[in-house]
């Protein structure tokens, strides 16, 4: 009688996964690296994913997305300083970024793989805090246009490729690192660019030897405003031609530059990241690439960006799969483990082909942009596959993370768990730098601007294909089905060849990199309209390969 009040005992409940290492347990990404002869990476790998997969750095992130960035436009003397001030635990994440070459490595030197590394350390790292991904995307991706500006290379090439983390806010000169963000977004305009109304005047009065110019405008979503600089699309003011512009925080002469925080945005996910409105008052910027090129000079920067979207996308559906599949390990329901259960189990199964299937292809892309100045076909798949991948697997990684979040019930659907972060996470890859059909609508541009690019992709998938008769006929009915609709109305069903060829190009991936149970069971539950179950909870497959594709969810 003395313990009928003891009514909180907890049982059958499991926090999600900690303590382990994201990568020794990730099959597709050592498979990958042996197959490839990449082994000289896996220990330097290993030791990041140690360190993500820890549970102070679990709650790391949970801090700094609970506890996200707050502005504080003045000092106590009234004085504008438009800075963003930050948990502690951002600076540890944003310092992981720089230290592990996350940002550098691609640029550092011709060694082999080093875009699959630098892919597969931006995976882990986004399992776990996504949000301090923006700014590292952002600046890895301005490199190559940086490049092409000699003068402005030299001057930031140390800082940019630094592996140092300096948080400080002070001119470019006196910093040892710096962070690159973007600001081309306006009220009016979201996808389409052009509208831009920002005005950039010329003015050389610092005499720095660059095309210098003053910007005067509003940017609706300015990400990352503590960077060091901005590119920036603004409209000149004499000629009316778009251009892209370097604009740093700090003037060269020391003067802060009048970029005016008017707030942070609150949003639905991405909590720990700053993204702000900003007013420009003639800051002061210098030209990028030439008058009139500013839409092709930053396109070609939102290829990069979009690349990562496809991994930040790719790291959701890892992490939201190995988490649902750690608690149906342990979880009992009805006298059994969620396991143990038939139609969870044909759930995870799904889950799992997701998990590798965007695995595979991300890691497909790293190497078509580590070739694509050597390889035509490389090329290819890097303009043509690159948006729909990030139209697809984006997609797909809203949904994993819904269907991983019901496998905790009610206890996924709280702030300050792992789940309901992912799952809110989710959607800013795919609206972030051209929603869903912003990307269809590319890779059609893709497709008229240079033809060969898709026959290019054609004939590589057929070269996989060639053993599987099956298959080889779905790529040629795909090619058959866009000779037959390219000029009638096809804008209007990009949505529709965008999903078949991601699919098609997933399939083959797996089929080239995965065992055949995985091959088959993708292929049957995806392309084969006779035996679809996918999300349906229709066990279309057997046991022994349900065993197979579970297996390879954690390396062991």
């Amino acid at each position: 009688m003395n313990n009928l009040w003891k009514t909180h005992e907890v049982n059958n409940q499991f926090d999600e996964l900690t303590d382990y290492n994201l990568f020794a347990t990730d099959t597709v990404m050592n498979e990958y690296l042996k197959q490839y002869n990449l082994e000289n990476y896996i220990s330097i790998l290993q030791n990041t994913g140690a360190k993500l997969g820890t549970k102070e750095s679990f709650e790391k992130s949970t801090r700094c997305n609970l506890l996200g960035p707050t502005l504080k436009a003045f000092d106590r003397r009234g004085n504008r300083i438009d800075q963003i001030e930050f948990h502690t635990d951002w600076h540890y994440f944003m310092s992981e970024a720089k230290k592990t070459g996350l940002i550098s490595f691609p640029y550092e030197n011709n060694q082999k793989g080093r875009w699959v590394f630098a892919v597969m350390n931006f995976i882990l790292q986004s399992q776990v805090e996504p949000g301090a991904l923006c700014p590292a995307t952002m600046t890895q991706a301005s490199i190559p246009l940086i490049q092409k500006e000699e003068r402005l290379w030299d001057e930031l090439k140390s800082k940019l490729l630094s592996r140092e983390y300096d948080e400080r806010d002070v001119p470019v000169k006196d910093k040892r690192s710096i962070w690159i963000g973007m600001g081309m977004t306006e009220k009016q305009g979201g996808s389409d660019v052009r509208s831009n109304t920002t005005i950039a005047k010329r003015n050389n009065t610092l005499n720095t030897g660059y095309k210098e110019f003053l910007l005067t405008g509003h940017k609706w979503f300015f990400s990352a405003p503590m960077c060091d600089a901005h590119l920036v699309v603004a409209q000149i003011e004499d000629n009316g031609q778009l251009a892209c512009f370097y604009v740093p925080r700090w003037k060269p002469n020391g003067d802060k530059n009048p970029i005016e925080i008017q707030r942070l945005k609150e949003k639905i996910g991405n909590n720990s990241n700053s993204s702000s409105e900003v007013e420009f008052k003639d800051a002061w910027g210098i030209l990028i690439g030439e008058e009139g090129r500013g839409i092709p000079t930053i396109i070609e920067m939102a290829t990069f960006t979009r690349l990562n979207c496809v991994l930040g996308a790719t790291a959701i559906i890892r992490q939201a799969t190995i988490q649902a599949y750690s608690y149906a390990l342990k979880r009992m329901v009805f006298g059994k483990k969620l396991i143990d259960q038939p139609l969870m189990k044909s759930v995870l199964t799904e889950l799992a082909l997701e998990n590798e299937a965007a695995s595979i292809t991300s890691l497909f892309l790293a190497d078509n942009f580590e070739n694509s100045d050597s390889s035509e076909t490389a090329k290819a798949f890097r303009r043509t596959i690159t948006p729909a991948a990030k139209y697809w697997i984006c997609k797909k990684s809203i949904e994993v993370s819904a269907e991983a979040m019901e496998v905790f019930g009610g206890n996924g659907y709280v702030n300050d768990g792992i789940m309901a972060r992912l799952f809110k996470e989710a959607p800013v890859n795919s609206i972030w730098e051209g929603s869903g059909n912003v990307m269809c609508l590319d890779v059609l541009r893709s497709i008229k601007k240079d033809p060969n690019d898709l026959k290019l992709v054609f004939d590589y998938l057929l070269g996989i294909a060639q053993k599987d008769s099956d298959l080889t006929n779905q790529i040629k009915a795909l090619k058959q089905w866009l000779q037959d609709n390219i000029e009638t109305n096809f804008e209007a069903k990009a949505r529709l060849f965008t999903e078949q060829l991601i699919l098609i190009v997933q399939t083959c991936l797996l089929l080239k990199h995965s065992p055949k149970e995985v091959f088959q069971a993708f292929y049957d539950t995806r392309l084969n309209n006779t035996k679809q179950g996918h999300f349906l909870g229709s066990n279309v497959l057997t046991p022994e390969v349900t065993t197979i594709i579970l297996s390879r969810i954690i390396n062991h």
